[in-house]
C-alpha cells in the first residue's frame, strides 16, 4: 500500500514536471538577421533567413524552419512565414506557407498549402490546427488524406488522432481507391488497419455493385464489409435489401440477414426471406427462413414459398429451385409439392414428389404434388406446368403417373373424378383449364345434369382415354375413347361404395387461398438479433473551452495587433463601421469610444434598434470569387449574433455561418469557408443583432488563406 509520503512525493514530482514543461521556452537555433519593429510588432523579435539557410526554431522535440519569423519571447509565441517546415521526431513532418505556434500550449496553426505526413499517410489542406499536447491535427476548410493502398480521402472537416492512428472525417467525405469509391457524411478511418466506419447516408461504389447504408463498416485492405440501417446493394439489375448486408469484393459474394428483399428488375421478380447468400460470379441466390419468390404474370403475381429457395444462372438461362414443403399461390392457381423446379428459359415448372422410405405404394397420396385451378384439384407423382414465355401465359400442364382430377359436383355433395396414368391439360387465354385428356387406364365418375341442372344420373366407366371439356369452372362434356365398360346409374341406385375411385383424396383444406396461407404451417420464426455497430456519437468539439484557453494563453495581444496591421486583410475601413463600406440595417453606432482588447485602441459599440422583427446587420462585400477565406472579428456584449461568409448575389446563401453566444469578455471569433469560382462576390456578415442588444466589435478581418 502506498504511504502518504509516497503519494505526496509523486504529486510533487508531477507538479515539477508540469511546471518545467510550462516554462520550456522556444529556442532560436539559427537566424541570418535580427530586427525589431515596436510600432507594428511590439515585443517581437523579427528573424529573417540569409543565403545560407533558413531560420531554425526548436521547442520540445520539434524543429521548425522558415524564411521569416516574429518571435514574441514574453508570450513564448512565434509566427513563421515562407516555406515553413515542422518536424516532430521521426513521425510528423508538416510544411506550409505560414505557421503560428504557442510554446505554452504547444498549439500550432498552419495555412497555405499545408501538407502533414506521418509514416503511413499524408494530409493536404489550406488550413490546419495541430495540437502537440493532445497529438491531434484538425482542419475544417476541406482537406485530402492519402493513405497508401487504402486510397485518397477528401472531406470538409477532418481530425487525426495520431496516437490511435485514427481519422474522423465529417461532411462531404469521399474515399477513392482503385477498387471502390465511398461517399458519406461521417467516416472513421484507422490508418494502420485500413478499417473504416460509416455513419449517415453512405454509398460504396465498385465496378460490380453500389451499396447504400446509413451505418456500415468497410475493410479497405480485405475489401470486405457490412451495411446496416436502410441497407441495400445494387448489381446487374438486382437490388438486395436487408437489415444487415455483408459483402466480399474478392469473391463477388454478399449475404443478408433479416427482412431480405431481392428485386430482379430484368426478370420482373422478387425474392424474400431472412437469410440469403448471393454469388455474383455464378449469378446465383440462396435464401432461406420463410423464403418465397414473387413473379409477375399478366398483371398477376405468382408466389412460391418453401424452406429453401435457390436462383441460379444468367437471366437468359435462369433456374429457380424451391425445396421442402413448397407451396405456390396465384389468384387462379395454387399448389403444393416437396420441391419445385422452374426453368425460366423454357417456361417449364415442375412440381416434384420425393418419396420417403416406405411410401412407394401406388396410391400413396400424402406427399404427392397437387395443383388447384379454380374448382379443379389435380394430383400425381410429378406435375409439369408449361408457360408460353413470349406471351407470359400458362399454356399446358402434364401430370405423370397416378394422375387424378377431382372437382365438386356443382349442385350436389358428390365429386366428379377422373384418374389414369397420365393427364394432359390445356389453358385458355384467361389461364383457365378448358381441355383435359386422361391417357391410359382412364376411369371416371361423372354427375350428369340437364340444362336445368337436374341430375340425370351418375356415369362410371373405364376407357383407354378420356377427353374432357371444361367451361365456366364446370365439366361440360366427357368423351370416352376405347371404352372398356361403363354404366349410368340413377342417383339412388348408385352403389355407395363406388362413389369414389381408388386413390381419391380431397385435400381442399390444404389449399392456399391467400399469400398468408403459404406460411400457416411454418414453425414460429425466430430471427437473430443483429448487434452490429453502435450509433454515431459526435465527439467533443476540437475547440473546446480548455483548448481555446490554451490557444489564447499568450496569443491575446499578438492576435489583436496582427488583426490591426494585417496587410492581407481584404476588408476596407476594417477598424470602424460608421462608413460607407459597411452596409447597415436596424443598428445604432454610438460615438462613444469603447476600450478594445488592446489598451491603446478603441472598439465600436453597436445597439440593435429593430422594432419590426427584422434583426440588425453589418455587411461588407469583397470582389473575390474563389479561394479559402477566413473572416475573423473580436466581439463581446449581450445576446446572440451570427457571423458568416455569404454569396454576394442570387439568394445570398451562406458558404459558412457560425452562431455566437456573446459574453462580457473579449473573444476572437472566426469562420472559414472554401468558395469555388461561382462568379459571385463574397460578403462578410454580422447579423442577428436584436432590438436593445448592445455589442462591441473590433478589428474585423477577411483573409484569403489559400493564397498565403
Amino acid at each position: 500500500m502506498k504511504t502518504f509520503f509516497s503519494i505526496l512525493l509523486c504529486s510533487f514530482l508531477c507538479l515539477i514536471t508540469i511546471n518545467i514543461k510550462a516554462q520550456q521556452k522556444i529556442e532560436i537555433k539559427y537566424s541570418g538577421f535580427l530586427t525589431y519593429d515596436e510600432d507594428q510588432y511590439p515585443g517581437a523579435r523579427i528573424l529573417t533567413r540569409d543565403d545560407s539557410e533558413q531560420v531554425h526554431i526548436f521547442h520540445g522535440g520539434t524543429d521548425m524552419w522558415c524564411d521569416k519569423a516574429y518571435y514574441y519571447g514574453n508570450d513564448n509565441f512565434i509566427e513563421a512565414y515562407g516555406n515553413v517546415k515542422m518536424i516532430q521526431g521521426d513521425t510528423i513532418n508538416m510544411t506550409s506557407k505560414y505557421v503560428e505556434y504557442n510554446g505554452e500550449s504547444q498549439f500550432a496553426f498552419a495555412s497555405g498549402d499545408v501538407i502533414l505526413t506521418d509514416p503511413s499517410s499524408t494530409i493536404t489542406t489550406d488550413t490546419l490546427y495541430f495540437d502537440r499536447e493532445r497529438q491531434q491535427a484538425f482542419y475544417r476548410s476541406y482537406g485530402t488524406v492519402v493513405k497508401d493502398s487504402s486510397g485518397t480521402i477528401t472531406s470538409k472537416i477532418g481530425r487525426y488522432y495520431m496516437q490511435d492512428k485514427k481519422y474522423r472525417f465529417v461532411e462531404d467525405v469521399v474515399l477513392t481507391n482503385p477498387e471502390a469509391k465511398i461517399v458519406t457524411n461521417y467516416f472513421d478511418f484507422y490508418s494502420d488497419t485500413g478499417l473504416a466506419y460509416l455513419f449517415g447516408p453512405s454509398t460504396i461504389t465498385t465496378e460490380e455493385s453500389v451499396t447504400y447504408c446509413e451505418k456500415g463498416f468497410y475493410d479497405t485492405k480485405a475489401k470486405t464489409g457490412y451495411a446496416m440501417k436502410n441497407a441495400k446493394i445494387d448489381y446487374d439489375g438486382k437490388e438486395i435489401v436487408g437489415d444487415s448486408l455483408y459483402f466480399d469484393q474478392n469473391r463477388n459474394f454478399s449475404s443478408a440477414t433479416n427482412n431480405i428483399k431481392i428485386t430482379d428488375t430484368l426478370n420482373n421478380s422478387v425474392v424474400k426471406g431472412h437469410h440469403a447468400e448471393v454469388f455474383k460470379a455464378k449469378d446465383s441466390i440462396y435464401i432461406t427462413k420463410r423464403a418465397y419468390a414473387i413473379t409477375e404474370q399478366e398483371g398477376d403475381s405468382l408466389y412460391i414459398h418453401g424452406d429453401t429457395l435457390m436462383v441460379t444462372g444468367k437471366p437468359e438461362k435462369r433456374i429457380t429451385r424451391v425445396f421442402r414443403n413448397v407451396k405456390l399461390y396465384k389468384s387462379d392457381l395454387s399448389g403444393k409439392a416437396d420441391s419445385i423446379h422452374v426453368n425460366h428459359e423454357s417456361g417449364l415448372t415442375q412440381l416434384i414428389n420425393i418419396n420417403a422410405p416406405g411410401t412407394n405404394a401406388a396410391f400413396s397420396t400424402a406427399r404427392k404434388p397437387i395443383l388447384w385451378n379454380l374448382g379443379n384439384q389435380m394430383t400425381g407423382d410429378t406435375i409439369h406446368l408449361q408457360s408460353d414465355t413470349e406471351r407470359d401465359k400458362l399454356d399446358s400442364l402434364i401430370v405423370f403417373n397416378h394422375a387424378f382430377l377431382i372437382s365438386k359436383d356443382t349442385l350436389g355433395a358428390g365429386f366428379n373424378q377422373i384418374n389414369g396414368k397420365k393427364l394432359v391439360g390445356l389453358f385458355n387465354e384467361d389461364n383457365e383449364l378448358y381441355h383435359v385428356d386422361i391417357i391410359k387406364n382412364a376411369q371416371s365418375i361423372y354427375y350428369l345434369r340437364d340444362e336445368n341442372g337436374e341430375l340425370v344420373g351418375i356415369d362410371k366407366s373405364k376407357s383407354g382415354l378420356i377427353n374432357i371439356l371444361i367451361h365456366d369452372n364446370a365439366i361440360e362434356e366427357v368423351r370416352k375413347i376405347n371404352q372398356v365398360d361403363g354404366d349410368i346409374y340413377p342417383e339412388l341406385e348408385f352403389p355407395k361404395n363406388d362413389k369414389i375411385l381408388k386413390g381419391f383424396d380431397w385435400r381442399e383444406e390444404e389449399r392456399p387461398n391467400s399469400v398468408e396461407d403459404l406460411f400457416k404451417d411454418d414453425p414460429p420464426l425466430q430471427l437473430p438479433v443483429i448487434k452490429g455497430l453502435d450509433d454515431y456519437i459526435p465527439e467533443d468539439d476540437f475547440f473546446d473551452a480548455l483548448t481555446e484557453n490554451r490557444i489564447n494563453l499568450s496569443k491575446h495581444k499578438r492576435s489583436i495587433n496582427s488583426n490591426i496591421s494585417n496587410e492581407n486583410n481584404l476588408l476596407k475601413q476594417s477598424n470602424g463601421f460608421n462608413n460607407s463600406e459597411w452596409s447597415k440595417r436596424n443598428i445604432k453606432i454610438t460615438p462613444v469610444k469603447v476600450s478594445a482588447p488592446i489598451s491603446n485602441k478603441y472598439a465600436t459599440n453597436i445597439v440593435g434598434t429593430s422594432r419590426n422583427k427584422l434583426d440588425g446587420y453589418l455587411i461588407q462585400e469583397v470582389n473575390k470569387t474563389s479561394g479559402t477565406f477566413k473572416f475573423s472579428i473580436w466581439a463581446k456584449g449581450n445576446g446572440t449574433i451570427s457571423i458568416g461568409l455569404q454569396k454576394g448575389g442570387g439568394n445570398y446563401s451562406y458558404y459558412e455561418k457560425k452562431k455566437i453566444d456573446l459574453t462580457n469578455t473579449w473573444k476572437l471569433y472566426e469562420v472559414v469557408a472554401k468558395k469555388s469560382d461561382d462568379g459571385e462576390k463574397i460578403r462578410c456578415v454580422v447579423n442577428g443583432i436584436l432590438n436593445g442588444n448592445s455589442i462591441d466589435l473590433f478589428s474585423p478581418s477577411l483573409e484569403n488563406i489559400s493564397s498565403q
